[in-house]
């Protein structure tokens, strides 16, 4: 496939009711190639009658898809899955030219994706609900779990095939019908992406090109029903209070400021390479990216030696290339952190390594290059601590023991994750116990699993995707009580039993209520 090709297919184009269709508009934007700062396509915005016809379409296929048998949809979906893994070389070409990142993570991130297809598949066959032990004798009581309807993505860019498919698969085996809205520098690759649901009933998965309009189109429609959003916590919080408003459920994950703590006892080395890659990866655009390296101050002059070693040797440069980093995914993403550098250095940071924008020679000058950055002398109460970088940058905290480790890991804003390195078995109880943080990694960073659920706490977000708990997310719980009998339920229907009543009234004071219930009887007659 030749990408340049592939991209102007889909430019100008939304995805509805199992084809793509031309949006004449003068509503868009050029989409970018981060590594050389030219122009791949365009995406027009989709406008109101057009997402309104992508909602009714949704609810419309949502209903027969939910009529089908768990077998067929779980069938259905192990070929959603073989389909990612065929286009699989195709969409991460696309992905790496329109967001940057380099190919090898671009192809992993494919195959991450039909994994969890995979996953949800089975699950949604298999987890269905439960029988309870009934509270009356001779009845059935169990709960059913339903979907809850049309469900609306809202993406990034940073891994926008893997971030859909957390959730579509979760709410594609749960019933749902899902309609995408895609991040403004992942579009094309989105869209493109779209083919792997060609076994799907049509109308079923959609996507919708756009910025904030369509976004909260889409999720204050009365006819969508769950939202799923990745991205800002400011936008992730005006889309909650959006939902709010419906008594709408839905799941934000948002920011993270991950802490990487690394104690005496571990092996430096090991630690080193673990911290570069939890920093760099994805050039640092990735919520669960290493942003408060806390080292001990007994081995923080040898780590830092190690890290800084391994952080010169990373090859930057066009994602198809041989390279470990490609460039930001956008100038204003690469102006931003630009800033908070220089607030750090402001702040009394020093800069390590790097610093500052990279300049490539032949078609990559004009690239959204930046080095990779490490930055020392950061303290808690810098502008730093309570931001997420989202880039190529490694601050670098040196703590004196475990316990201000913790409390420097706690006292942040976010609560993603967290890294520890150790091999002090009561340091790694204490860490997993006592970390507030949706998900702690011990002596091995930034690993996912289909089965067990990913998500935040406090500022980093509210929900889970992943799991049984990610399946839930998409699913209501219905509560079933039978009684096939159909017996009368003496113990608490009327009319009550006099013996049940109060016993304790004062004599004088039930004869001078009598003659008012008598009243209050009689007219109830």
């Amino acid at each position: 496939m030749h990408s340049d090709i592939e991209f102007a297919r889909v430019s100008n184009r939304y995805f509805r009711d199992g084809h793509y269709v031309t949006i004449d508009t003068p509503e868009g934007r050029d989409v970018i190639d981060p590594s050389c700062n030219g122009v791949i396509g365009r995406i027009a915005y989709a406008g109101h009658d057009e997402i309104e016809e992508t909602i009714a379409g949704a609810n419309q296929a949502q209903r027969a898809w939910n009529a089908e048998s768990a077998l067929e949809r779980s069938e259905i979906l192990h070929e959603v899955a073989t389909e990612i893994r065929k286009i699989a070389p195709e969409i991460a070409e696309l992905m790496t030219r329109e967001t940057g990142k380099p190919y090898k993570e671009s192809y992993d991130e494919m195959g991450w994706s039909a994994s969890a297809v995979d996953y949800y598949a089975e699950l949604g066959r298999h987890s269905i609900g439960t029988v309870h032990g009934t509270a009356v004798k001779g009845q059935t009581h169990y709960t059913i779990k339903e979907p809850m309807g049309t469900v609306v993505i809202i993406l990034p860019a940073n891994f926008p095939v893997l971030l859909l498919m957390w959730s579509a698969a979760a709410a594609l085996a749960a019933g749902n019908a899902v309609i995408i809205k895609p991040s403004e520098f992942a579009t094309l690759t989105t869209l493109s992406f779209m083919r792997a649901f060609r076994h799907l009933p049509d109308g079923l998965v959609q996507c919708i090109p756009g910025g904030a309009d369509a976004a909260k189109q889409l999720v204050a429609h009365p006819d969508t029903h769950m939202v799923a959003f990745t991205g800002s916590v400011a936008t992730g919080q005006a889309v909650s209070r959006a939902c709010a408003d419906l008594f709408k459920p839905h799941l934000i994950e948002a920011s993270g400021s991950d802490a990487f703590l690394v104690m005496p006892s571990a092996p430096v080395e090991v630690a080193a390479r673990a911290a570069t890659f939890a920093s760099f990866l994805n050039c640092g655009q990735v919520c669960t990216s290493a942003e408060k390296i806390l080292v001990h101050d007994a081995v923080y002059d040898e780590f830092v030696a190690a890290f800084v070693e391994n952080v010169k040797k990373l090859r930057v440069g066009h994602g198809l290339d041989k390279v470990d980093l490609g460039p930001m995914e956008n100038i204003r993403e690469l102006e931003r952190v630009e800033s908070v550098i220089a607030r750090a250095v402001e702040q009394g940071a020093a800069i390590t390594i790097g610093g500052k924008r990279l300049k490539l020679e032949g078609q990559l000058r004009d690239g959204f290059f930046f080095e990779p950055t490490v930055l020392e002398g950061l303290t808690p109460d810098m502008d730093i601590f309570t931001q997420e970088v989202f880039g190529p940058v490694a601050p670098i905290y040196r703590i004196s023991s475990f316990e201000e480790a913790l409390k420097i890991t706690n006292d942040s804003p976010f609560g993603l994750g967290a890294n520890l390195y150790s091999t002090d078995l009561v340091e790694i109880s204490r860490a997993t116990n006592e970390i507030v943080a949706g998900m702690v990694w011990v002596n091995a960073p930034l690993l996912d699993n289909d089965a067990g659920p990913f998500g935040g706490r406090k500022m980093s977000g509210i929900g889970r995707q992943l799991g049984a708990e990610g399946l839930d997310t998409f699913r209501h719980s219905k509560l079933v009580m039978i009684d096939p009998a159909v017996q009368t339920q003496d113990f608490w229907w009327f009319p009550y039993k006099d013996e049940e009543a109060w016993q304790g009234a004062h004599p004088e004071a039930a004869a001078a209520t009598q003659p008012e219930a008598d009243v209050l009887s009689e007219a109830l007659a």
